[in-house]
């Protein structure tokens, strides 16, 4: 049986490598994959999975238009990894449900949990609402030895927990932390 899963993390767990390395055991195995990635993570080209570690594939875009369902319904894959899923919609969350419980089709989804604010994404909300498994991707905070849970934003070498809740960026602009570094840098709302 088909089921849903939201692997979450922080930045710099890995999870667009995970994403990648899925991809490619599927296909070892001569089985189709439709890989996504939302058409605002635009840091390394539209329509691009990049991991840290250099590893790239295209895979298709998702925005606003896109029909989920009705690309599952068509190419009939193995299986679909989204990457990025915290920018996923809730209409779109609840179109991969009905991929899973109708096409029986299961569906991969890695993303951030929350924000540098430390509140939820969108897309992650849903995930966390319907998804069948939610899994923790591990990573350390950048400061000390615990397990990292959330993130800081810089802005002009200062950390910042005001401003829009999306701006793309990578190490340059955010670094993850556990909860007791976060607190100590970020004046916590």
């Amino acid at each position: 049986m088909a089921q849903l899963y939201f692997r979450y993390s922080t930045m710099n767990a890995g999870k667009s490598t995970e994403v990648l390395k899925i991809a490619h055991n599927y296909e070892e195995q001569n089985k189709h994959v439709l890989l996504f990635t939302p058409a605002i993570d635009n840091r390394y080209g539209v329509g691009k999975i990049t991991s840290r570690m250099g590893f790239q594939r295209d895979a298709t875009i998702i925005n606003d238009e896109t029909d989920l369902y009705g690309m599952a319904h068509q190419s009939n894959p193995d299986c679909i990894i989204i990457d990025e899923g915290q920018f996923l919609s809730r209409k779109q969350v609840i179109e991969l449900t009905r991929i899973v419980d109708e096409l029986n089709i299961p569906v991969i989804v890695y993303g951030l949990k929350n924000d540098y604010r430390n509140h939820l994404f969108t897309g992650s909300e849903a995930l966390i609402l319907f998804a069948d498994k939610i899994e923790e991707v591990k990573t350390v905070c950048w400061y000390c030895k615990k397990k990292a849970t959330m993130l800081i934003k810089f802005k002009d070498g200062h950390p910042v927990n005001e401003g829009p809740q999306i701006e793309i960026g990578g190490n340059d602009k955010y670094v993850s932390v556990c909860r007791k570094c976060y607190k100590g840098h970020v004046q916590v709302k």
